[in-house]
């Protein structure tokens, strides 16, 4: 199932998006998508709609480093085990929605990502059953002001602005995530091209490491890790993260006014 959240004429939805690209329909979720969703009846041509960020998490939690080429390309080793880090739920926005630069900083990078979506509460969750806790996937921008992440020695300010986790179009429920393609474009050129098999911690792991630490949530996302090729955005330009199987997820880049 295509699980996505709009903006019509009668509201905020969550909706299940069905048929070909060129005739889509999102049909109304009653109430939330997890567990076995039901219908209100309602449904609107996804052309008549505005798609929205698919979730709205309690929080994103996201692992540092996690290709080595991009741990090559900060300048460090690959971490032994997962790093990770949180951005508020504040800097989550849908597809087309605009990345705002912050006027503080100088540099503001693309990291194009495959998103884990959860879809029950869960504690110390093993490896092997990581599966039966994940809702879906969807694609994310983690979106980064390189110069304050420079600056502090950790990564809160530099990730946490407003509009800097960028999530959608939707969230694919029946999909295997362990060898999709993901690509960043940034102007139509692209920038990061890899495979998530080439993780250095799968999914499972990574499930497995994170709610050892903390509970997880319904809707909390789990940012994978970008692959080598980060860059900065200007105003002006449009960054397009695809990931195989799910789509693609395009920003314009502004600046703040």
């Amino acid at each position: 199932m295509r699980l996505g959240r709009i903006a019509s004429p009668d509201g905020v939805a969550f909706v299940s998006i069905e048929g070909d690209p060129d005739n889509a329909i999102a049909r109304e979720i009653a109430e939330h998508p997890f567990g076995t969703p039901t219908f209100t009846g309602r449904s609107w041509p996804v052309a008549d709609v505005r798609l929205l960020a698919p979730i709205l998490a309690t929080k994103v939690i996201c692992i540092g480093k996690n290709y080595a080429d991009h741990a090559a390309e900060m300048g460090g080793e690959a971490p032994a085990d997962p790093v990770i880090f949180l951005k508020p739920n504040t800097s989550i926005v849908g597809p087309g929605a605009s990345i705002v630069l912050p006027p503080s900083s100088a540099q503001v990078d693309y990291e194009g990502e495959l998103a884990v979506v959860i879809g029950r509460p869960c504690k110390d969750v093993p490896a092997a059953r990581a599966r039966d806790v994940v809702l879906g996937y969807t694609v994310a921008n983690d979106v980064t002001a390189r110069d304050h992440q420079r600056h502090d020695g950790q990564w809160t300010r530099g990730k946490g602005y407003d509009t800097f986790c960028p999530l959608g179009p939707w969230i694919e429920t029946d999909l295997d995530p362990s060898d999709l393609e993901i690509t960043t474009e940034l102007d139509g050129q692209v920038r990061q091209q890899s495979r998530t098999s080439l993780l250095l911690h799968d999914i499972p792991k990574v499930i497995e490491w994170i709610s050892a630490v903390m509970t997880l949530l319904p809707g909390d996302v789990i940012l994978t890790g970008t692959p080598a090729g980060v860059g900065p955005m200007q105003d002006g330009q449009t960054v397009s993260v695809t990931v195989s199987g799910i789509g693609t997820l395009s920003n314009p880049v502004t600046k703040k006014k």
